[in-house]
């Protein structure tokens, strides 16, 4: 049977646009017609409000999902946006790498749960993992065919990036041999700026075809979306937030293939 692709959008500093990528490009999957499940794994569960669930009234998430007894029904919620569903996070997640570290095969929970058939309905699996690289996240990894990498196009952009490929690269030797990076993206790009440019041109001197030519730019209505529980599709889909990540999620299609 088909097995969904497993991304996980990743990068250890927070505000750099993570879950808004997660929940953008998960929302322009689905409006290609892909069925998508976008997993919360941030104890900030802002890809949960992000869809337009109150994360404050969520009494079961991820956190039971992993570590209890908590069904996939009890933690999976639709979302107003066709062939799009959520499962859910709250700040219980804040302890799972501590309730976890006694594990054995602690760093194979997620990619286990996620072996079920009933995540086979799925053919996009996105994580917006926590802004850490601690057990939870080697978790996400361990689980995950590919990873994504949002990055703020800011002066310090690289710093902590060789500390975030370091773990992957640990993993992918230690536990998912067939991990990838699927691409770098650059977000919050101002191209009145000369350092917006510098920063993109330093990290495509890196990653090199691992750069999305997609750029993300700063757009109030990207910014704003989440405050309205909507995916910018659904908020302003003729915004220049929207047109950016419609355009980055063909260029993912286009890299990952018909595999799906």
């Amino acid at each position: 049977m088909k097995k969904p692709k497993i991304i996980s959008v990743i990068n250890q500093k927070g505000g750099v646009g993570k879950t808004t990528t997660a929940v953008n490009v998960a929302s322009y999957l689905s409006k290609d017609g892909y069925k998508v499940l976008i997993i919360d794994a941030d104890p900030q569960a802002n890809a949960t409000s992000g869809v337009g669930i109150n994360k404050d009234g969520i009494r079961t998430s991820l956190y039971d999902f992993l570590v209890g007894d908590a069904k996939l029904a009890d933690v999976v919620f639709s979302t107003d946006t066709d062939n799009l569903d959520i499962l859910v996070a709250n700040s219980a997640l804040a302890s799972l790498d501590h309730d976890l570290s006694g594990r054995d095969q602690r760093e194979f929970v997620m990619k286990s749960k996620l072996a079920s058939s009933d995540f086979n309905k799925y053919d996009y699996i996105l994580i917006d993992c926590p802004p850490s690289l601690g057990l939870l996240t080697i978790n996400n990894l361990t689980a995950s065919d590919y990873i994504l990498i949002p990055v703020q196009a800011e002066y310090y952009a690289l710093e902590g990036l060789s500390q975030l490929l370091q773990v992957v690269m640990a993993v992918s030797k230690e536990y998912n041999p067939e991990l990838e990076i699927i691409g770098v993206v650059v977000t919050m790009h101002d191209k009145r700026t000369v350092l917006s440019s510098q920063v993109y041109k330093e990290l495509a001197s890196y990653f090199k075809a691992k750069m999305f030519k997609s750029i993300i730019p700063r757009n109030i209505k990207l910014a704003e979306a989440p405050s309205f529980g909507k995916p910018i599709s659904e908020h302003d889909r003729w915004s220049k937030g929207a047109r950016a990540y419609k355009s980055l999620t063909k260029e993912l299609i286009n890299r990952i293939g018909d595999g799906v």
